[in-house]
């Protein structure tokens, strides 16, 4: 056979349909509820699976509700809701390797009955599958057929791999602390670096703690704290492109109170699941061209896609907003805490060199009115647009995952209520190249035998040996030869004389 089938593999990254899909969880409360002070909600995927044409996945909205019971005691109520959901594809394949992501766009309230409390949360569910996919080109054994070959660099997906850590940090008070309200732990990776045969991903974790102390005064401090993980992944070079993400299970997370005659001291333990993932880039020698000297050739020429990563970025900014209450609203005579602080990324994009990324940042502010001495809360939704320098080349995919830091809520004239934040954004961003091999080749109707001794031809003005010897069917090794005097590519329209061996 003239020609034998190759293959090689390349990187496929095939993005997730991005939908929105609404948990709805009922949360006992142990005790009838008067209102809900504050709500803190986060969503995690738990387990993902791929099969022909679809992607399913479990996962859970984990809540966090400070709440304040008919009988006056303000306690939070933890509680995780699990939910299933799926992506359907003519694209997904079994065995594919699934990332999926859930963020948190809304939430609300919808009811409060006895010691039931019904939330109502709106995910946004996107992701990826990643896979080699196979491609096919071609090699050559025939004395009659001329091909030249070239290097073309190709992208492989190596793997991925995952780790389970928990990070420990404190908060050292000179105080005693009566009882935690509230705990909110969020994390994002800031760096990705490949090794020999690890990938090392690291990254903060921000954690606000909400407390009583000893005098009955609402208290909150922030941990600022980091994390750096080796994460061991078979076939990674230190030349390998690498990207990863870190998320944290809010209901996992454990807050101890650690006291004496000094003062108190909390400890947070937060769990975060870390994934990386690593591709390589080659080359490979594939053939590009060819011709017989016998037979015409039909030819094949098919295009495939891979995925490509950039290296990624970090934006950063600061989010400012305000909220006026409603006449109907009772006047803040006295702040005194705010809960629920998230970030959600509703649209991302390039302009210019730079990533811009918008959303809304929420809050809820919790306050006292002095007329009946009663408590009351309003949340805060802030719209924001940030924007860092990120210099790739527009045409591909955003990633951005981003937590709020340093949120801090204050109250004037009453009736006015001021939000301020620091906003930090991972960014990581990924493109489709399209490249082209032949794929298939095969020897069709044979040429007319010569029934000369010699043949002049004219090679044009700039053309090179390869392409005067294709047009005229013949080995470049019989130009070279019987043309000795002849250099390329020609300067001038240039005859050659070719010599061939007649069959009587």
């Amino acid at each position: 056979m003239a020609f034998e089938r190759e293959n090689f593999n390349v990187a496929k990254k095939s993005i997730l349909s991005k939908s929105d899909l609404t948990v709805e969880c009922n949360i006992s409360a142990g005790a009838n509820v008067s209102k809900v002070l504050s709500l803190a909600v986060d969503g995690f995927v738990s387990s993902k699976e791929a099969l022909n044409g679809v992607v399913n996945y479990s996962g859970a909205v984990d809540t966090k509700l400070v709440i304040m019971a008919e009988d006056g005691e303000i306690n939070t109520i933890c509680s995780s809701c699990p939910f299933s959901s799926r992506f359907e594809s003519e694209e997904i394949e079994g065995g594919q390797d699934v990332f999926v992501k859930v963020k948190v766009i809304d939430y609300n309230v919808e009811s409060i009955g006895g010691d039931m409390v019904k939330v109502a949360v709106v995910l946004e569910q996107n992701g990826f599958t990643l896979a080699n996919n196979e491609v096919g080109t071609i090699d050559c054994h025939d004395d009659d057929v001329c091909y030249k070959k070239d290097e073309i660099s190709i992208i492989k997906y190596i793997g991925s791999a995952s780790a389970e850590v928990v990070n420990e940090s404190e908060i050292n008070l000179r105080e005693n602390i009566k009882k935690i309200l509230l705990t909110e732990s969020h994390a994002s990776v800031k760096n990705v670096d490949a090794g020999a045969g690890f990938v090392t991903i690291s990254g903060d974790v921000v954690t606000r703690v909400l407390y009583l102390n000893e005098n009955d005064k609402f208290e909150s401090g922030y941990i600022n704290d980091g994390f750096k993980e080796e994460i061991e992944l078979a076939g990674v070079s230190r030349e390998s492109f690498v990207e990863g993400d870190v998320s944290v299970k809010s209901d996992n997370v454990v807050t101890e109170i650690i006291q004496d005659e000094k003062g108190g001291k909390i400890l947070v333990k937060v769990p975060l699941s870390l994934n990386v993932r690593a591709f390589e880039e080659g080359k490979i020698s594939v053939i590009n061209d060819l011709y017989s000297t016998k037979n015409e050739i039909g030819v094949t020429t098919s295009s495939f896609n891979m995925a490509s990563i950039s290296p990624m970025g970090i934006a950063e900014g600061k989010i400012e907003g305000s909220l006026t209450l409603e006449d109907d609203m009772p006047r803040v005579d006295k702040f005194l805490f705010s809960g629920g602080n998230s970030v959600a990324v509703t649209n991302s994009y390039l302009k210019d060199g730079e990533v811009v990324i918008e959303g809304i940042a929420k809050t809820t502010a919790i306050y006292l009115n002095d007329e009946d001495s009663s408590l009351h809360s309003v949340q805060l939704d802030v719209p924001f647009v940030i924007s860092d320098k990120f210099n790739v080349e527009e045409g591909g995919v955003l990633s951005v995952d981003a937590i709020v830091n340093d949120v801090d809520v204050v109250v004037k004239k009453g009736r006015e209520i001021y939000y301020d934040a620091k906003i930090k954004a991972s960014v990581n961003y990924s493109t489709e190249l399209v490249s082209s091999v032949i794929s298939q080749a095969s020897l069709l109707e044979e040429y007319p035998s010569k029934d000369y001794a010699m043949e002049v031809i004219f090679a044009p003005s700039g053309k090179e040996l390869w392409e005067v010897a294709k047009a005229a069917r013949v080995k470049e090794e019989q130009i070279i030869l019987q043309n000795p005097e002849i250099t390329f590519p020609v300067s001038n329209d240039t005859p050659l004389v070719l010599f061939y061996q007649r069959v009587q």
